[in-house]
């Protein structure tokens, strides 16, 4: 499938106001920002610590390449009223068109 359709596919999908947020983008905590959109997810890990299996609350926050070229730890993203501090390394798609972050409430 050639790449300018799937940048129209995930380009939809930000668009889409029931998937994705208006958010605020900001290197290292600091004004100014950039808005950006945001698909946000909070889904429950599983870890292990002997026989004991914990469960955590996370929260992953999508964005695309083509609005934050290299986020990076430490940096901020504020959703609706919300900042979250990235943690760990962000990761890209195969496709190289979304990065899915790692994050936590500031």
């Amino acid at each position: 499938m050639p790449a300018a359709l799937f940048t129209a596919a995930i380009d939809a999908l930000f668009a889409d106001p029931h998937l994705a947020l208006d958010a605020i983008y900001r290197a290292g905590g600091a004004d100014p920002g950039a808005p950006v959109r945001a698909i946000v997810r909070q889904p429950d890990r599983i870890g292990e610590f002997g026989e004991t299996r914990i469960v955590a609350e996370t929260v992953m926050i999508d964005i695309r390449v083509s609005e934050v070229a290299a986020p990076a730890e430490g940096d901020t993203i504020e959703v609706n009223g919300t900042v979250y501090v990235i943690q760990g390394e962000p990761i890209r798609d195969t496709e190289r068109l979304v990065w899915s972050i790692e994050a936590r409430p500031a």
